[in-house]
């Protein structure tokens, strides 16, 4: 099993910066891929950037050029840098891992940008 906890959410204003953390209770090194999710109020929860163990990345068309996902195997512990951000971007953001055929979500931490 694999305890995701996030932190790093908040209050920004449109243009900021937040980074998100996504901290995991056992190694990832062996965890084949983790992302980022979002779910706005009365929308679908949607992926927002993933990353392998390899280190290949995806990130989607919505936040291109402005989110930059990546991993710390040391330190157990993946990000969401999120540059830039928009009223469109405000939303509860869950970490996800995927461990041997089995989906782990964080509790989430939310993410609102004013205007």
């Amino acid at each position: 099993q694999v305890q995701l906890v996030e932190s790093g959410g908040g209050l920004v204003q449109a243009g900021g910066s937040l980074r998100l953390s996504c901290a995991a209770s056992r190694s990832i090194f062996s965890i084949r891929a983790m992302a980022w999710y979002r779910q706005a109020p009365g929308k679908e929860r949607e992926l927002v950037a993933s990353i392998t163990s390899g280190g290949s990345t995806n990130v989607a068309d919505s936040v291109k050029g402005r989110f930059t996902i990546s991993r710390d195997n040391a330190k157990n512990t993946m990000y969401l840098q999120m540059n830039n951000l928009k009223p469109e971007d405000t939303a509860v953001y869950y970490c996800n891992a995927n461990y041997w055929g089995f989906e782990y979500w964080g509790q989430g931490t939310q993410v609102t940008v004013s205007s």
